[in-house]
């Protein structure tokens, strides 16, 4: 029996404050409608835009036009004008620290999520500028018109479920259970029939609701000798030369392209010569039919691959 994509909720979703359209979340601030932190008319900026794109096409030497070569996008810079509104003068002190605090230099990127619509979508980034203007309105009521913006290195948007799908190694159904003797006891088969316990394929189902392909994170866990994971649709494949125990997990980042024995110990150099590189192993958008196998003669029903990842939008 094949598994198909399910949400994996032990984890907090980004956006996981927002509430209402037109509401923005960055590193535990909300921003927008109901807060002290008001978005301004104009909106935000080059968050449904396509990002920059670096071409590899070549000219072409004795023609018109070029061959065309690979696209990526540079990074993504959001940017926002956010009202800082005070619902007292004396509350201004607590709503300007608090706006200080969360948009600050220093530490990695963080989820910045976005509601348009009925959607929320979100972004790993970095605050890259911050605009204050110090006016007459600033120091009497501590209202101002301030300037943010964001650079996300990664240029995709994601949605806020984190998705999961996992199989176990193919295991066959056992079926019925006829005698072998002539004159055995039962003789024949006995109402109602046991068929045994239930058979597995050895596959899942990845579902991508973006447009943009998703890294997803890959757990396997053992028993299990060679563990291989492959996209049925062209046979790209992942497969280890590595002997996992029954308290194993070989954890496999296709983004960061990383292989962690039990989160610490790289072993990425077990990977096998026909195992594609890591970062190329991608759930394209749409549905990808997966296949989890191992070298073992008889598998274990404990080992199983497990695949974690957001649907990706640009």
């Amino acid at each position: 029996m094949a598994e198909t994509t399910t949400p994996y909720p032990q984890e907090t979703a980004p956006g996981s404050l927002i509430t209402r359209d037109g509401q923005i979340q960055w590193a535990g601030l909300l921003m927008g409608p109901g807060t002290p932190y008001e978005i301004d008319r104009t909106g935000i900026t080059g968050w449904d835009d396509l990002p920059v794109l670096d071409t590899g096409d070549i000219v072409r030497p004795d023609q018109h036009g070029a061959w065309p070569g690979a696209r990526w996008a540079q990074p993504r810079l959001v940017g926002a004008s956010v009202w800082l509104l005070p619902p007292a003068a004396a509350r201004a002190r607590d709503v300007i620290g608090a706006f200080r605090a969360a948009t600050g230099v220093g530490g990695g990127e963080q989820w910045l999520a976005v509601r348009l619509h009925g959607e929320t979508l979100a972004v790993r980034a970095r605050v890259s500028r911050r605009v204050v203007p110090q006016d007459r309105s600033f120091v009497v009521h501590g209202a101002s018109r301030t300037s943010l913006q964001w650079t996300a290195t990664d240029p995709r948007r994601f949605g806020t479920v984190l998705r999961e799908a996992r199989t176990t190694l193919p295991r066959a159904e056992p079926g019925l259970d006829w005698p072998a003797e002539p004159g055995a006891t039962p003789a024949g088969l006995a109402w109602p029939l046991e068929w045994g316990a239930t058979g597995a394929a050895g596959t899942c189902t990845a579902v991508n609701g973006g447009e943009a392909a998703a890294h997803p994170v890959i757990e396997f866990r053992g028993p299990v000798l060679r563990p291989t994971l492959s996209r049925l649709d062209d046979g790209r494949r992942l497969r280890y030369d590595i002997v996992l125990g029954p308290q194993d997990v070989l954890t496999v980042d296709t983004e960061s392209g990383t292989v962690l024995l039990n989160g610490t110990a790289s072993r990425l150099y077990t990977a096998s010569p026909d195992s594609a590189p890591e970062q190329l192993f991608q759930l394209p958008p749409g549905t990808t039919e997966l296949a989890f196998r191992s070298s073992d003669t008889t598998p274990d029903p404990r080992a199983s691959a497990t695949l974690r990842w957001r649907d990706a939008h640009w």
